[in-house]
């Protein structure tokens, strides 16, 4: 798919400064996976890749106004959600923007918390976390977020538990064994494992909005979910090898 054919992505996901992480990175992972890339802003940060100094968020009525021209003028089918004020917020956002287009499928990067250790979200409500993947196509937690949503200390059981409610993508880079393992949770009880490769990989900032990008990227394109996974991954790593530094390169894809 090429100019004008090509797919569309909406990312609703914080401004990043260094580009590394948040709306930016997520334009340049849809844009090299061939995918045009929409965006709505909903937070300006003020950091870099080793730095969090803080943010002002955007406006709710400010988040539709951005969505709804956008999703009124483009033929957008899924939506990747980054980070965001409040779940109470997000859900309400994600029914009001069904209600113009019913056919949207959601995927929620849960960013609970800067990599510099700043918390954007306490110990969310579990009844809300319910309600809201109830509302969701995929999540896509690491280990630390899956503890916070779920009930559990134990992340692959919150995962098998919020896969009930919609699909789940357990990104295994904190894994203290399986390091970069990752799983695949289906609502439909199955677990699909994607083995992990740590040799020649760099830590990277971002990494987790590039991934979940990817995937959305992939499943605009046509890819059932299963493989939109593995095909993000790919990618990922991709990015993860192509420096030593914490900003990494996009290559098409």
């Amino acid at each position: 798919m090429d100019g004008l054919t090509r797919p569309y992505v909406l990312s609703i996901a914080g401004f990043d400064p260094s580009a590394g992480a948040g709306i930016l990175a997520d334009i340049k992972t849809l844009e090299a996976n061939r995918v045009y890339g929409l965006g709505v802003c909903s937070a300006i940060t003020f950091q870099d890749d080793t730095c969090f100094d803080g943010l002002r968020w955007i406006n709710p009525n400010e988040l539709r106004n951005q969505a709804n021209l956008l999703l009124k003028r483009f033929p957008v089918q899924f939506v990747k959600v980054g980070l965001i004020e409040d779940l109470n917020i997000l859900l309400s956002l994600i029914r009001d923007l069904k209600k113009l287009s019913p056919s949207l499928q959601f995927i929620w990067d849960p960013v609970l918390k800067a990599t510099t250790g700043y918390d954007f979200h306490s110990k969310p409500d579990q009844n809300l976390v319910k309600e809201l993947c109830s509302e969701l196509f995929l999540i896509t937690p690491n280990i630390p977020e899956a503890v916070e949503l779920g009930e559990s200390g134990a992340s692959e059981e919150n995962a098998d538990s919020l896969s009930k409610y919609c699909h789940v993508f357990l990104k295994g880079g904190h894994h203290a064994h399986k390091a970069g393992e990752d799983f695949l949770y289906l609502k439909n009880g199955k677990r699909i494992s994607f083995g992990g490769r740590t040799y020649n990989v760099k830590p990277k900032h971002g990494s987790g909005c590039i991934l979940s990008s990817a995937i959305a990227a992939k499943l605009a394109k046509g890819a059932d979910l299963e493989k939109a996974c593995l095909l993000a991954k790919d990618y990922t790593l991709e990015v993860l090898e192509s420096n030593d530094s914490l900003l990494g390169y996009h290559v098409l894809n």
